[in-house]
C-alpha cells in the first residue's frame, strides 16, 4: 500500500478522473462521492461520478447531482470513461463485488485506484487508502483527505460541505450513534461554517417521500411487525407484492428497520424484503451486538457491529424461519 500523501503531487496536475461507490448508494455513498467531485474540479480535474444503479430520489438535490452517470443505464459509456481514467476513487465500499458489474472494469482497469472506506475487512485491489473502521461515515474520511492529506480546506466551499453534511448526517443516524465523536460535531461546525444549511438538508432528506411511502409504513408497522421479547428482537418482513402494492421505489425502505429498533427493551432489529432477485436483510443493534456477525455467517454480507446487510437466495419464508432459528444462538447477547 502506498502512502496516501503521495497523492498531493499526483493531483498537482490535471486528471481524467473517476468517483464510484456501492450499488444502490445511500446519503454517505452519493455524499462522499459528490463532495469528493466537487472538490476535485475546483482543481481543474476532469471528472465525473459513476453510480453502479440508481439512488433514492431525496439525494437527486445534492450538487452536480446531475453530472452522474448510472452504470445500468450507461454501461457504454461507464466503460469509456473508466477505461480512460487516470485515477479511480472508491467510496464507501472495500470490495469491488460491492460495485456488481462495474467492479471487474474496475478492477481490470491500469488506473491508479483510490479507496476511501470506514467497512470491515477490506479487498486488497487498491494502490492508495484512507480508511478508518472508527469513522462515522465515508464522508468524514472525505472531509479529513481534504482538510488534512491534501490540506486545502480552503476548496471546501458550500457544494462540497452540503454534499459531507448529508453524508455524516444520514450515516451517524442524525448524530445519535456511538461512532459520533466530539471531532465529527467539530467536522459538521465548520461544514456548517462553510454554507452547509443543517436544517434544509434535513428537510431535503427526511421530510422528502411520497403519499405511498408513508402509507406503506403504516402497514409495515401495523400488519408486519413482529416481536420476540424472549430474545429482545423484532423484525418486519416485507414481500415483493407488498412492495409493488404501495409502489415503493429505490429508497423508500431507507430507516424502516430502525423502527423495529426504537422498541423498548430491543437489542436486535431486522428488516427482510423480497426483492425480484434475492431477498435482503438489514440488522440494526444496540451496544455490543455484533449484526455484523450474523450477516456475515449466514447471509452472505456483513458490515459494521450495529448496522449489517445481507442476502440470501431462499424464499422469504425459509429466511424468516432460518432467522429466528438463529437467535437461540445468541440469547445471552441479547439478554444483557
Amino acid at each position: 500500500m502506498l502512502e496516501i500523501t503521495a497523492l498531493k503531487e499526483i493531483l498537482a496536475d490535471p486528471k481524467h478522473i473517476v468517483i464510484t461507490t456501492h450499488h444502490k448508494p445511500d446519503g454517505d455513498a452519493m455524499g462522499s462521492s459528490l463532495g469528493m467531485y466537487n472538490y476535485l474540479v475546483q482543481k481543474g480535474h476532469h471528472v465525473k461520478v459513476i453510480s453502479p444503479t440508481d439512488y433514492p430520489v431525496f439525494l437527486h438535490w445534492l450538487p452536480s447531482n446531475s453530472d452522474v452517470v448510472i452504470y445500468t443505464e450507461q454501461k457504454e459509456e461507464s466503460a469509456r470513461l473508466v477505461e480512460s481514467s487516470d485515477l479511480i476513487f472508491c467510496l464507501d465500499f472495500n470490495t469491488l463485488s460491492r460495485i456488481n458489474e462495474l467492479g471487474e472494469l474496475v478492477r481490470v482497469s491500469s488506473a491508479t485506484k483510490v479507496m476511501i472506506d470506514h467497512h470491515l475487512e477490506p479487498e486488497d485491489f487498491d494502490d492508495y487508502r484512507h480508511w478508518n473502521i472508527n469513522a462515522c461515515a465515508t464522508a468524514q474520511l472525505v472531509y479529513d483527505f481534504i482538510v488534512n492529506v491534501m490540506q486545502e480546506e480552503h476548496l471546501v466551499n458550500k457544494d462540497v460541505a452540503s454534499c459531507l453534511y448529508t453524508g455524516i448526517m444520514t450515516d451517524s443516524g442524525s448524530f445519535r450513534f456511538p461512532n459520533t465523536t466530539p471531532e465529527v460535531h467539530h467536522i459538521v461546525a465548520n461544514l456548517i461554517t462553510k454554507g452547509a444549511e443543517n436544517w434544509k438538508i434535513h428537510q431535503l432528506v427526511y421530510d422528502n417521500f411520497s403519499e405511498d411511502r408513508l402509507r406503506f409504513l403504516g402497514h409495515c408497522l401495523l400488519n408486519n411487525l413482529q416481536v420476540f421479547r424472549e430474545y429482545n428482537t423484532a423484525m418486519i418482513s416485507v414481500t415483493q407484492a407488498e412492495l409493488q402494492r404501495y409502489n415503493i421505489e429505490t429508497g423508500d425502505t431507507e430507516g424502516l428497520v430502525n423502527y423495529a429498533l426504537t422498541i423498548n427493551g430491543v437489542r436486535l432489529a431486522a428488516l427482510i424484503i423480497e426483492r425480484a432477485d434475492k431477498v435482503k436483510l438489514s440488522l440494526r443493534s444496540t451496544g455490543e451486538f455484533p449484526a455484523n456477525e450474523i450477516c456475515k455467517k449466514y447471509f452472505q454480507g456483513g458490515g459494521h457491529r450495529n448496522a449489517a446487510g445481507g442476502q440470501s437466495d431462499q424464499p422469504i419464508a425459509e429466511v424468516i424461519e432460518k432467522f429466528k432459528s438463529i437467535l437461540p444462538e445468541y440469547k445471552s447477547l441479547l439478554l444483557v
